[in-house]
């Protein structure tokens, strides 16, 4: 211990925390701060209470403790103690009280003073788990409102000291210590995209235990992985000595995995990303790097949160290779090439970034957090999944309309687990069933316990009959959630007796807290299924529950469109409609018929997204039916109102003379004003007549005025003859015309104000188009020859003459037209 790299900074972290309230420590891996720092403070005049040193996971958490209390010469539980979520040792004699970050922020959120308590020390801080950033935060609030005195220590080997200081205060020192770095060689075996990671794993784990002297550590970003590798390594070094590290782990695998064998013999380790920091493998020369890491990410879309395998980033392939070097030279082998490890991102991103945020906004709303952003975060939760998770909160009933804490919000808080599982087991035990929700509260949340079987049930039924230490305390464990949710229910009413002919189902269970998640089989496989939320998932056929009608989902993982189900409890019908009832809604359903081109009315009973039974409604509500055809239009635009000729002409002329009352976007705006009065249950029954009459009462008296200066609906022609003007023509406002109805006429015609030319479409007797033009004038003193040579052999009845703007207009043949002139 005295030869500990930290030892040479010691002296300046005591006086650090002796002048300040705040210091950031900065030591490599293998320097000694885990284990040395705490202690060292016990000491100091100022610390009268006791040290909590943080901890990321339980395994480190127990193995920090362990070896102080080892080097002090004690066991844990005396002067060093732990707390752990299935595993504790302390006593009244306890100093230093190792504990993990989650249990740190229960134990702040109850206690905010942090009584007896001179210093927290945050270890591993650059992980930036989701329980840390928080901790911190409030940690900070609470020295700076009501403990002064209370020390706050950031400890990690690659953090920005900067920014910690800055967090803690601008005037908090940053204390960096050199270590003692051994060498280390790395070794670049490249990617083989064509294997299983197992089997390139397996390949260099054989190449280095060939080639190096030393334990083996090899990084998988799993535990399945890890077994497969197990079991390859197990045909291919029968006799080496092969140990998981993994959080499903017993806790003496864990010890048997962290220490050197007693026996002398080699080992290969096996290790997901729990071995890359705070622990101490002794014995380990070499790393094994798949390169690759599993984090939990939350999907908002899919509403769950799913393990999501990535490339690990630079800083955590710098810690795994440091395992190699941390007690003498060793040598590091990374299944990726040299070239791409730039390519590689540099850090990976904070818990903040990618967690479900909605234990995190309970635990704010909890502590009276009035606005979450201007706490001390290194990275401020991101608005958007603060949302989603008051709206989540507010469905559990855990926070009003206003964001605040309910009554039930404080009991939810108060159980150690997320908020959806917490009212489940509330929920049941209000019922009798607490101890049974609390065990599948822990089901979802130990990943193995009770083996690995999708169907809940049996996993339940082998956790009941496993006798190993790990299932006794985690049955402890829960059975005290399932006391203190008894207590807080039955302190506000009577609690109903469990009894087995009473017994609640697992899957009403489940979904006393996510009731979105029951769902109901899409196919006869069982392979596809669809939730009252509203969300698709899919189940492997092989699985027991794909023969069942409906099941609550515990655990799914994957896209939202598909995410895959890993958990779950089986629900018979009558289950349903028994125990969920009031989930179970009857109401009047629209739909449209494309193909008749009308809205249907259907009465259905519903489970949100899923629909029990459906037949037609005889009697649907009008004004139902009104809104959802407003709707329709709104969505798909006024071409679905069918206007007739008479309608469409107004609206073009409106459209032109720029009169805002009958534009689109008005029209759109006002349809409840003047389309809801008319709607039946088909659009195409309108009435075309009342549609036009609608369409002319939006106009005032100056509007009319105004269409019929700028936009006159029609011209007439010399010869007595009406044509409706095109206001739509791409050309401009046009009339279509036989030419002899403009004989007389030599000046052209125009329209609106001021006056334009109206474009001329003229036309032959048979109404064919013979000339389009904006110059009449010009037209009979130019191309007229050659329109009275052509027409004169095609229309020989009809008159040609040589000077047209000097004749009588008229439309009748030649000898009708004289005859009308008495020749």
């Amino acid at each position: 211990m005295s030869d500990l790299p930290i030892r040479a900074v010691l002296p300046d972290v005591l006086s650090a925390l002796r002048g300040h309230a705040g210091c950031v420590l900065i030591a490599p891996p293998g320097a000694g701060k885990t284990t040395a720092v705490a202690p060292a403070l016990l000491g100091e005049d100022w610390c009268t209470g006791t040290v909590i040193l943080l901890s990321p996971r339980r395994v480190a958490a127990r193995a920090a403790a362990e070896r102080m209390a080892e080097l002090l010469g004690e066991k844990a539980g005396e002067t060093i103690g732990y707390v752990t979520r299935l595993d504790t040792k302390r006593s009244g004699h306890t100093r230093v009280l190792v504990m993990t970050e989650a249990i740190f922020v229960s134990t702040i959120l109850s206690d905010p003073d942090l009584t007896g308590i001179s210093a927290v020390l945050f270890d591993e801080a650059h992980e930036r788990h989701l329980d840390s950033d928080l901790g911190l935060a409030l940690a900070i609030e609470t020295r700076e409102i009501l403990r002064e005195d209370l020390r706050i220590v950031v400890m990690s080997a690659t953090i920005d000291g900067t920014r910690f200081a800055s967090l803690l205060r601008g005037d908090t020192p940053v204390v960096a210590s050199e270590g003692k770095a051994f060498p280390l060689v790395v070794r670049w075996l490249g990617a083989s995209p064509d294997l299983r990671i197992e089997d390139a794993v397996t390949s260099a784990v054989l190449t280095a235990w060939r080639e190096q002297q030393g334990d083996v550590l090899a990084f998988l970003p799993g535990v399945r992985e890890i077994e497969r590798v197990a079991e390859r390594l197990a045909a291919r070094l029968p006799d080496a000595l092969v140990l998981p590290l993994h959080g499903q782990c017993e806790p003496a695998a864990q010890r048997a995995a962290i220490r050197r064998d007693p026996q002398g013999r080699r080992r290969i380790v096996l290790a997901t990303a729990i071995a890359e920091t705070s622990l101490t493998l002794d014995g380990v020369s070499v790393v094994v790097d798949s390169g690759l890491s599993r984090r939990a990410e939350f999907d908002k879309a899919a509403g769950v949160t799913r393990l999501v395998t990535h490339r690990a980033s630079r800083a955590s392939a710098a810690q795994r290779a440091g395992r190699a070097a941390r007690q003498q030279p060793g040598t590091a082998y990374r299944l990726w090439e040299e070239a791409a490890h730039a390519g590689r991102p540099e850090f990976d991103p904070p818990e903040m970034l990618t967690s479900d945020l909605a234990p995190l906004t309970l635990s704010l709303a909890q502590w009276g957090a009035g606005e979450p952003a201007a706490m001390a975060w290194l990275d401020p939760p991101p608005a958007p999944a603060l949302d989603a998770a008051r709206r989540q909160l507010a469905a559990l009933g855990a926070l009003d309309a206003e964001g605040r804490i309910t009554p039930f919000g404080r009991e939810v808080a108060s159980l150690p687990i997320e908020p959806a599982q917490a009212a489940m087991v509330l929920r049941a035990s209000k019922i009798g069933a607490g101890e049974t929700a609390a065990r599948l509260a822990l089901l979802l949340q130990e990943r193995g316990l009770g083996g690995r079987s999708e169907d809940l049930a049996q996993r339940l039924s082998r956790w009941d009959a496993d006798r190993s230490p790990r299932a006794g305390a985690s049955r402890k464990l829960a059975d005290g959630w399932a006391r203190r949710a008894r207590s807080l229910v039955s302190s506000r009413s009577p609690v109903r007796a469990a009894s087995p002919r009473d017994q609640v189902p697992l899957g009403v269970l489940l979904a006393l807290g996510r009731p979105d998640m029951v769902a109901r089989r899409r196919d006869t496989s069982g392979e596809t299924w669809l939730s009252a939320g509203g969300r698709g998932y899919v189940l492997d056929p092989a699985s027991p529950l794909a023969s069942r009608e409906w099941l609550a989902i515990g655990d799914a993982q994957g896209q939202a469109k598909g995410a895959r189900i890993l958990s779950g409890a089986a629900l018979e019908s009558a289950e349903v409609e028994e125990w969920l009832s009031e989930r179970i809604e009857r109401r009047s359903v629209l739909r449209w018929n494309e193909a008749e081109g009308r809205v249907e009315a259907r009465l259905e009973r519903r489970m949100g997204a899923i629909t029990l039974a459906s037949g037609p409604d005889p009697a649907p509500d009008p004004e139902a039916i009104s809104a959802f055809l407003l709707d329709r239009v709104r969505e798909k635009g006024l071409t679905l109102v069918p206007f007739g000729k008479s309608s469409l002409s107004l609206l073009r002329r409106a459209r032109y003379a720029g009169l805002e009352a009958l534009s689109e976007e008005a029209l759109l705006a006002d349809l409840g004003l003047w389309l809801a009065p008319l709607l039946g249950r088909r659009l195409d029954a309108l009435d075309k007549g009342a549609l036009h009459d609608a369409l002319r009462g939006r106009l005032t008296w100056d509007d009319q005025q105004a269409l019929e200066r700028l936009a006159p609906p029609e011209f007439r022609s010399p010869a007595g003859t009406s044509h409706a003007i095109d206001y739509e023509d791409e050309g401009g406002p046009s009339v279509e015309v036989r030419v002899q109805a403009l004989f007389g006429l030599d000046t052209h015609p125009t329209f609106g104000e001021p006056p334009q030319p109206l474009l001329l479409k003229l036309t032959s007797p048979a109404g064919r188009p013979i000339q389009t033009t904006r110059d009449l004038s010009g037209f009979w003193r130019g191309s007229w020859r050659d329109v009275q040579r052509d027409m004169k052999g095609r229309y020989p009845k009809h008159r040609w003459p040589d000077e047209p703007w000097a004749e009588d207009p008229s439309l009748k043949t030649r000898n009708a037209f004289e005859a009308s002139r008495g020749r």
